[in-house]
């Protein structure tokens, strides 16, 4: 999913993709479990027989541990070295001439049962086959949804789509009325909004919506587990990672509204439009005052408290990462980011707070004390710094430089970079 390598940090609810600094014996691949977990999603791909996408959900599946090197295969593999994202990264990634999932075995044995892990591997299983299906855009940009209007109307878009799920016949057609009057009042207010939150919606969306309907034993369960799906999402301190949720949503119950809706969804599909068009719903005429229905003064007045201590929490990282020295690293490698958190700086990039490890072809990274991730992929961290050899070092954060780079002098007096030898 990233790609995958940051966009699809958080895909789960209230769980979020990181790779934190844990204890290695902790962190060593469990041959045991993870045949039991391979098992477990090949018998539920098995089930679906290629029902849902007109293509097996079945595919080789590795488990990957980077910092104790230790792996998992659900098939033979190749000789070839296993590539530097294993263990960094939930994606579908090449290997020896074979379309592989990877999953980090420390996030995977950290889901809370085993319904959520099931939901995780057919989501990146359906990443696999994704492609060949036409439905892979290009991620989208929605930092828009961490806005103060953003988030109110995001929330109340999630909150109709709940209550729609729940109920049925005229019920749930007026109730997405709502949604969608929410849904074009928020897209109003922001340029290329509608193109941004809908490509997310069919590229992470769909793969969350297949997760979710495979698993599911029975179709009460299937939108129970949505229902649950918003809840969390809604309740996730930034919403930079979740514009997908609504998609999952709009999955769902176009399984009841359209029984073709998955031989038509296209990679340019608004999955809004087409529930909307299928069951012939028109947005509510006036979204201010079906927001009453949904809490919506309730959610502006939390949201003016966040939108404060946002303000204040902003100030103080672009001290740190943006006024401040600064250690700037390449982009790429091999990196998980939990969103938890996560704030961003407009016009500059995000900060990610809580611990990461980081590997590229110049070195590695482990910070326990956050990191500025560019708009343009690099990354800052706050100094001062101190360079030991190939160790730089600063408060919470560690880099080792690798051979045939160096650090020198940034553009700024106090700023550092790691940057290729001659």
């Amino acid at each position: 999913m990233f790609r995958h390598l940051i966009s699809c940090v958080t895909w789960l609810g209230p769980i979020f993709l990181s790779l934190c600094v844990v204890n290695p014996a902790e962190a060593q691949v469990d041959q045991q479990r993870a045949e039991e977990y391979f098992s477990e999603a090949t018998t539920i791909c098995q089930r679906d027989g290629g029902r849902l996408w007109g293509i097996s959900l079945c595919g080789p599946m590795v488990f990957a541990d980077a910092r104790t090197r230790t792996r998992a295969t659900s098939q033979p593999h190749s000789a070839e070295d296993w590539p530097r994202v294993f263990g960094f990264t939930n994606a579908p990634v090449d290997w020896g001439g074979t379309r592989w999932v990877t999953y980090t075995w420390d996030f995977t044995t950290a889901l809370p049962n085993s319904r959520v892990r099931r939901e995780f591997m057919l989501h990146e299983l359906f990443h696999r086959i994704q492609p060949d299906l036409g439905l892979m855009p290009l991620s989208g940009q929605n930092a828009h949804l961490d806005t103060f209007e953003g988030r109110i109307w995001l929330r109340l878009e999630w909150r109709a789509l709940s209550r729609a799920l729940a109920q049925s016949g005229e019920d749930r057609k007026r109730t997405l009325g709502d949604a969608a009057a929410f849904r074009l009042k928020r897209r109003s207010l922001f340029g290329n909004a509608a193109e941004n939150e809908r490509v997310e919606e069919i590229r992470e969306g769909l793969a969350q919506y297949t997760g979710i309907v495979v698993v599911a034993d029975s179709r009460a369960d299937a939108i129970a587990s949505t229902i649950e799906h918003l809840a969390a999402a809604e309740g996730h301190e930034t919403f930079l990672q979740q514009s997908y949720a609504a998609g999952t949503a709009y999955g769902v119950l176009l399984d009841d509204a359209s029984a073709d809706w998955r031989r038509n969804v296209r990679s340019n599909s608004d999955l809004g439009q087409m529930l909307m068009a299928a069951l012939n719903v028109a947005p509510a005429a006036d979204a201010v005052e079906a927001s009453a229905r949904y809490g919506g003064p309730e959610i502006r007045s939390a949201e003016q408290t966040r939108a404060e201590q946002r303000r204040t929490r902003e100030r103080e990282l672009r001290s740190r990462f943006v006024d401040g020295p600064v250690l700037l690293i390449p982009s790429g490698g091999g990196t998980t980011f939990n969103a938890v958190g996560a704030t961003p700086i407009p016009g500059v990039g995000t900060v990610f707070v809580l611990p990461c490890r980081v590997k590229g072809e110049w070195g590695t990274l482990e910070a326990t004390n956050g990191i500025l991730v560019n708009d343009d992929g690099k990354r800052r961290l706050a100094g001062p710094i101190r360079i030991e050899g190939i160790n730089i070092r600063g408060e919470g954060w560690t880099v080792m430089v690798a051979s045939g780079w160096t650090v020198r002098p940034g553009p700024r007096s106090g700023d550092y970079q790691i940057m290729r030898e001659p």
